[in-house]
């Protein structure tokens, strides 16, 4: 089930037609975004797997599986910046258990973005999406 702001992003992209519009919008996404204090900008929040710089930093409420999943994102490139506030939107105040239910791949097209992605961003994506996937697992385990 996708959040709410995860259905508002999925109606505007129904309302635009031209792919133009819809990767506009994603970027738009991104720079409405809070930046990333450059603080957790080290290794250990980076998403390897991507072509551009991408950072995801986890901001976990409590423990197991119905601890409140959340995150702040950054990357040096736009379009990627607009992705993380798209998986930002659909992942964000979750709790752990639906963070794992979350079919990401089916979510996402649903946008159409795996049609009009690179390659190397769709990879970049799915890298983003293991992350977030690894953090939730980690955090249901504990």
């Amino acid at each position: 089930m996708a959040s709410e702001a995860f259905e508002e992003i999925a109606e505007t992209f129904e309302f635009l037609d031209d792919w133009e519009d819809r990767y506009r919008h994603v970027i738009e996404l991104g720079k409405a975004m809070p930046p990333l204090d450059e603080a957790f900008r080290v290794p250990a929040t980076k998403v390897d797997g991507c072509a551009s710089q991408v950072w995801i930093m986890p901001q976990i409420d409590g423990t197991g599986p119905q601890a409140r999943f959340d995150f702040q994102g950054e990357s040096d490139a736009m379009i990627v910046r607009g992705l993380i506030a798209v998986l930002h939107a659909l992942y964000s105040g979750q709790t752990v258990a639906q963070v794992l239910k979350t079919d990401a791949a089916q979510e996402l097209a649903r946008l159409g973005l795996d049609e009009h992605l690179s390659s190397q961003r769709s990879n970049g994506l799915r890298a983003m999406v293991a992350r977030i996937r690894g953090l939730a697992e980690q955090t249901a385990a504990a």
